[in-house]
């Protein structure tokens, strides 16, 4: 006889007929409990009436002839526990993404389009007065505050501001589909 053989010839324990009488009998209200402790996941409250049974199965006293008639009480009180030993297990992990959230993330451009990009704004840039394109060198892309451009410049911060707005507003015009991006 082969290990197959076995596995499926092998005789029913009265343990396994009383257990299957268990599901019989109790199956349909644990799921029902797990069910709502589930928040509606069929697939966990399923997974937890499985749980609940193995449970029954590991604890013979529960399956006695003369217990059988009480074991609802325990079987519930069994899958109630496990309902809340799950959900805590699943609050003590980092969330699940699932893939309604995916879809609504926000798409980032990929390392070529940022690249194509910023070679766009570089052949703008280019395009502009060198007052224009020094001041918008100073201030977008090195990060220096009006004040600081206007000293490195020698010229009053007022001016900084206005070439700087005229700068964009010049890039807006030769870089279109950018633009929402520059406001």
């Amino acid at each position: 006889m082969t290990a197959a053989t076995t596995l499926t010839h092998r005789p029913t324990t009265t343990a396994e007929h009383e257990l299957a009488a268990l599901q019989r009998e109790h199956g349909r209200p644990l799921f029902a409990l797990l069910l709502r402790l589930c928040d509606g996941d069929r697939q966990r409250a399923e997974d937890l009436v499985q749980e609940t049974l193995v449970r029954a199965w590991q604890h013979p006293e529960a399956l006695r002839a003369d217990a059988f008639d009480s074991a609802r009480p325990w079987l519930m009180t069994v899958a109630r526990r496990l309902a809340i030993d799950a959900r805590r297990a699943r609050r003590a992990r980092p969330a699940e993404v699932g893939d309604a959230v995916l879809e609504n993330a926000p798409v980032c451009a990929d390392h070529a389009e940022r690249a194509a990009a910023a070679l766009d704004v570089r052949e703008a840039v280019k395009t502009l007065t060198p007052e224009h394109r020094e001041v918008l060198v100073l201030v977008y892309f090195q990060g220096a505050s009006v004040a600081e451009a206007a000293a490195t410049l020698g010229i009053p911060p007022g001016t900084v501001k206005s070439r700087a707005y005229y700068a964009l507003r010049a890039l807006r015009r030769v870089l279109p589909g950018y633009a929402a991006d520059l406001r």
